[in-house]
């Protein structure tokens, strides 16, 4: 158990760390489509600039709205923040205690919380913009998460298991991408709809919201926020890579890691904003309806 807690700790440590420099990745990938330069002042090609932002947020004064509701507005971004690094829990140690066997079923339940961190921020906030952005995360979450779990049930027809290491063995000879390519691009758009990013970034349209559900934070609160959301890209790309794209000893499991944030962000970059009517639509209407196609027929030939 003491073991677990140092590995756990030492995770979210590093972690936390590489949310620094996904930024910087983002950054400079999104100036390389826009045809512009990255940051390039802070250290060598920017390599400090995260850091600086750090600064820069953390030493900000931290002030709370006057009709805001005063205690779930600061105290949001920082469950928000441990709901994130929870989720690092069901990365699969092969010689750790903390790989269980209900370890997918975990992820749905911390991955289904998330949401309520969104809805609370916005609306205690006590702001138009931000009520508008948490009242469009609830539909936007209602739409999506029934086909997100029927697309992640058809995995586990397949590994007959709910852990992650049991993904990592039937993936020793072949991934499966090759034989279910299909889900993994309907698990591509739910996961990238679970993250309130491009194309489906209804609760934080610039454009339409300010910045929305989080328009009135700034300074710690916005960090916070800011962290939680590229933790989950991150495990959002682990978690991907884990179902679909082979065992975790391959030495090329961390330049898939890479390449799956990589292509979220040009995704960010090529793609205009979705209308979240729309997303509804095509959650209810289409995907619901082909992944209980392939449910059943991936579970008769499972038989």
């Amino acid at each position: 158990m003491f073991v677990n807690m140092i590995t756990y700790l030492f995770m979210s440590l590093f972690s936390l760390i590489s949310v620094a420099f996904l930024t910087l990745l983002e950054r400079k990938v999104l100036s390389f489509i826009q045809l512009r330069k990255g940051p390039n002042k802070s250290g060598v090609i920017g390599i400090f600039q995260p850091f600086s932002d750090a600064i820069k947020l953390y030493t900000k004064e931290f002030f709370i709205p006057l009709k805001s509701n005063d205690y779930p507005y600061w105290v949001t971004p920082l469950i928000a923040l441990g709901v994130s690094l929870g989720t690092w829990v069901v990365y699969p140690y092969i010689y750790l205690l903390s790989s269980w066997k209900l370890s997918v079923m975990y992820m749905f339940c911390v991955l289904s919380v998330s949401v309520y961190t969104v809805m609370v921020s916005g609306w205690f906030s006590n702001s138009s913009y931000s009520i508008l952005g948490c009242i469009r995360v609830l539909a936007q979450s209602i739409s999506y998460e029934v086909s997100f779990f029927f697309l992640v049930l058809c995995l586990l027809y397949f590994s007959e298991s709910a852990s992650m290491l049991e993904f990592l063995v039937f993936q020793q000879f072949t991934w499966f991408l090759t034989f279910l390519f299909p889900i993994f691009l309907m698990l591509l758009v739910s996961f990238l709809a679970e993250l309130n990013r491009t194309p489906f970034d209804f609760s934080e349209g610039e454009s339409e919201l300010v910045s929305g559900f989080n328009v009135e934070y700034g300074g710690s609160g916005f960090a916070f926020i800011f962290l939680s959301e590229y933790l989950s890209i991150l495990f959002s790309s682990v978690m991907l890579v884990l179902f679909f794209l082979g065992p975790l000893t391959e030495y090329l499991f961390y330049f898939k890691v890479g390449l799956v944030s990589v292509s979220i962000i040009v995704i960010r970059g090529t793609l205009p904003r979705y209308r979240y009517d729309k997303l509804m639509n095509m959650c209810w209407k289409i995907y619901l309806g082909v992944v209980l196609f392939l449910m059943l027929f991936y579970s008769i030939i499972s038989l």
